[in-house]
């Protein structure tokens, strides 16, 4: 079971890398594709409307053939339309590529997220939070490696069609010799259902979810445009807000199933929604490029464990296959936020990216207010 363990952290730190990469150049994509701020927002609405139509089906597809395929088939997916963003530039190619590379993503994020629960159930021991955590140090890798390719002047195009290779060669080696662990059980209908649609008590954890998920996106995507856009500070000064969000992210989350076992979910849950609720504010009123970057600090601390907390209890719930809930949840979740990146770039340009991020204040209100809902029979 140890070796199990390791390899599910191992594709989750992977995982991480392959979706990190574009996004550490999204600034530098805006400007080679000539787009503004609300160009930019609807060109990256590509990658949710790819994925969306996934969850429906994902369920069915992981069950039928199994978590460690699904990642085999589809990650290489995400890492080849990730290098060919930085070649291809077009608009229209830029959103087609994240809509393929929202297909892959939105399969392998289900897959590694069941896999993890699997993993969990047959050793009886909590590591999703570990997974995470293990994501969000793969994410702050690529995030500074991704400043120091600004920094050196490396192109997009060099930067993201290097790392394919590797990362694939990185997943055939990890992914090739994994073993097929059993789903967890449940108490639904020994029927699958082809379509994952959601229930009840999936939209009440998607409601709990749904502020940490759209305020790490929107953080990845507009972080460093932030800096860029509000103080006058070198480039690799600005690629420093995605390391400063999942750095934090990163180290809050190896260290929270501890935390969790002690105070609990809901307890933890509102005390870090509130924690990010202060770095937003942070974010809005910042007069220099440190307090920034602190605000992201923060926002990190406050988000670490929220969508792992919505996937596990998702998981948990017992009425049904994990995969179909989880993929209710996400599906949903991605719903919401295929017109959340049109939305940020609209108010972006129009009142400044400072009150893009204020609309997510609400949403981590109400993260709070719903806390209770991860109160699980386990």
């Amino acid at each position: 079971m140890l070796i199990a363990h390791w390899r599910i952290v191992a594709l989750f730190f992977i995982h991480a890398l392959a979706i990190g990469a574009v996004q550490t150049r999204i600034a530098d994509l805006q400007v080679l594709n000539g787009l503004s701020e609300a160009q930019l927002g609807l060109v990256l609405m590509g990658q949710p409307l790819g994925g969306l139509p996934m969850f429906l089906v994902s369920s069915a597809i992981i069950e039928r053939i199994g978590p460690r395929k699904v990642i085999l088939y589809f990650l290489p997916v995400v890492v080849i339309t990730s290098a060919l963003a930085g070649i291809l530039l077009h608009p229209v190619a830029l959103f087609g590529l994240l809509a393929l590379n929202g297909v892959g993503f939105s399969l392998t994020n289900i897959a590694i997220n069941v896999e993890a629960d699997r993993v969990e159930a047959a050793s009886g021991a909590r590591i999703m939070n570990m997974c995470h955590g293990i994501w969000s140090v793969g994410f702050l890798v690529t995030a500074l490696f991704g400043a120091a390719m600004r920094g050196l002047d490396v192109s997009p195009a060099l930067h993201l069609g290097a790392m394919a290779p590797f990362l694939i060669l990185a997943l055939l080696l990890i992914a090739l010799p994994m073993a097929s662990l059993p789903a967890r059980p449940h108490e639904g209908e020994g029927r699958m259902r082809r379509i994952a649609l959601p229930t009840a008590a999936t939209l009440a954890l998607v409601a709990f979810g749904l502020g940490a998920g759209l305020t790490e996106g929107a953080s990845r995507a507009w972080a460093i445009i932030y800096l860029r856009d509000s103080f006058s500070v070198a480039p690799w000064v600005q690629s420093m807000a995605l390391p400063a969000l999942v750095g934090a992210m990163a180290i809050c989350r190896l260290g929270a199933d501890r935390v969790l076992d002690r105070f609990g979910p809901v307890g933890t849950a509102r005390v870090l929604s509130a924690i990010a609720i202060t770095g937003l504010v942070l974010v809005i009123v910042a007069q220099d490029a440190v307090v920034g970057l602190f605000a992201f600090v923060l926002i990190g601390i406050g988000i670490c464990v929220l969508y792992p907390l919505m996937l596990s209890t998702a998981a948990r719930l017992g009425d049904r296959p994990a995969s179909q809930n989880v993929a209710a949840v996400t599906m949903v979740f991605q719903l919401v936020n295929l017109g959340a990146p049109a939305l940020i770039g609209v108010v972006a340009q129009g009142f400044g990216v400072r009150m893009a991020f204020a609309m997510l204040i609400p949403l981590l209100a109400l993260t709070f207010v719903m806390s209770g809902r991860l109160r699980t029979k386990d």
